[in-house]
């Protein structure tokens, strides 16, 4: 039971009425005031939490954003809903409609993408299906049908515009690729960006987050939209963007997650007799950028780094980042227990002061920690979730139920909020996540 709050039958009531209350028809807006449209990762997350409530209305999610991928195979970062006003920066300011030739008709997107855990998603729609008799299955089943060439080509598209150096890890031209947008991880490499001249712009996050240190600061905005203009410049091309952003880094944790949903995406495939060349090429990248993130790590503790292909330098931060190989798999057994080691230990979840037993997106030990400011120290229950959900899939059934019992303490407040100070279980950000009610609502099906 929680310790304080509402009990957890409540508590799923209050999310399953948070997604009605933020579903915009055929997609689930990430939050009503601060990000009122459709997110990439967000969306998968989303489905994650109404599979359990409607296997036919996770489908919706999953199919609307599907159908504004793009021609090339990326997933967009961020799917505009028609005639919704206040976020920037918005369709306008991307302009992908008049530039990228690979832009899909009649829908509004960004022109960059997020981290790729839709196959998790896909996973969790086809578990409910089963469980909720042959009619439900049948709809999760012909999902899959409709679908599978869209996450095939998803997946291939990364492997192959994404991987550089051919060294089996993702490249990201923008911080918000990462979805950890002003993460430690990338302050060396967002030093390098000079911004050039910048369109005038109103910050919306400001409006509704009144504590502008939750957030990230103007300057780190002014090299966000000018990574934007770089990108405008090339039209969006994917073989000129390799050359013409001032950053551009190979992301480690999104580099696991890519292992990891390849691979499950290869046993969806192999379970439901899809292709073999399919199934064949997803279970190849799984193992290729498996081995990409294993070759960052130190071999003491296991512990990732990031690259900066432009300074040429590695990126060593205590970030949860540093814990990617614990999703994908693929370390020395005794590295790997050091690894974990240093997740659950003082440094992170261990950690004596912190409200909950959850790992914080920045070490509080750390010199970079900042304990209200977004990816810089603040805990987010997707993350929570995300490991809790890894672990467990790995078979270390105690620590995933932990990572879920204090997860499920910690959002027993009711707020469902973004994301919480570490120290004093404060909510913080935006209010009303529909990404974290999905992860209550999956730990709670």
């Amino acid at each position: 039971m929680p310790d304080r709050g509402f009990t957890h039958t409540q508590l799923a009531a209050r999310a399953a009425y948070l997604l009605r209350g933020n579903d915009l028809g055929t997609m689930t807006s990430a939050a009503p005031k601060l990000y009122p449209h459709m997110w990439s990762w967000d969306a998968a997350f989303v489905a994650v939490g109404l599979a359990p409530l409607s296997v036919e209305r996770a489908v919706v999610e999953l199919d609307t954003l599907l159908s504004a991928q793009w021609s090339n195979g990326m997933i967009p970062h961020i799917v505009f809903a028609n005639g919704v006003d206040g976020y920037f920066p918005g369709p306008s300011r991307w302009a992908v409609s008049e530039l990228a030739a690979h832009a899909p008709d009649g829908v509004q997107t960004s022109g960059i993408t997020q981290p790729p855990v839709h196959a998790i998603a896909v996973q969790r729609i086809l578990d409910h299906g089963r469980r909720h008799g042959r009619s439900t299955r049948a709809v999760a089943e012909e999902f899959l049908d409709r679908r599978w060439a869209d996450l095939v080509r998803w997946h291939r598209w990364l492997a192959r515009a994404r991987d550089l150096e051919g060294n089996g890890r993702i490249a990201l031209y923008h911080g918000w690729e990462s979805g950890m947008d002003n993460s430690p991880r990338w302050d060396a490499a967002y030093a390098n960006v000079v911004p050039g001249p910048i369109p005038a712009y109103l910050r919306e996050d400001l409006v509704h987050v009144s504590d502008a240190g939750q957030r990230p600061t103007d300057a780190e905005y002014n090299r966000y939209l000018w990574l934007l203009e770089e990108m405008k410049g090339v039209r969006y091309n994917d073989e000129e963007l390799t050359t013409a952003m001032s950053f551009a880094v190979e992301d480690v944790f999104v580099s696991a997650v890519f292992s990891l949903s390849c691979e499950v995406l290869a046993v969806i495939g192999e379970e439901h007799s899809r292709p073999h060349a399919d199934v064949r090429d997803l279970y190849g990248w799984a193992e290729r950028f498996r081995w990409g993130v294993i070759a960052t790590t130190d071999e003491r503790t296991g512990a990732a780094r990031d690259f900066d292909l432009r300074s040429g330098k590695w990126i060593a931060t205590e970030t949860l980042a540093m814990f990617a190989p614990l999703l994908c798999g693929g370390l020395p057994r005794a590295t790997e227990l050091a690894l974990l080691r240093t997740f659950e230990g003082p440094k992170f979840c261990g950690h004596p002061d912190l409200r909950y037993a959850v790992p914080p997106s920045t070490s509080p030990v750390s010199k970079d920690f900042r304990s209200r400011e977004y990816w810089r120290g603040p805990v987010w229950p997707v993350m929570t979730w995300l490991y809790s959900w890894a672990f467990a899939r790995r078979g270390w059934a105690e620590r995933a139920n932990m990572l879920r019992a204090e997860g499920l303490r910690q959002a027993a407040d009711g707020s469902f909020a973004e994301y919480y100070e570490p120290f004093t279980g404060e909510p913080l950000g935006s209010m009303q996540q529909s990404w974290t009610a999905a992860a209550v609502l999956d730990w709670l099906g």
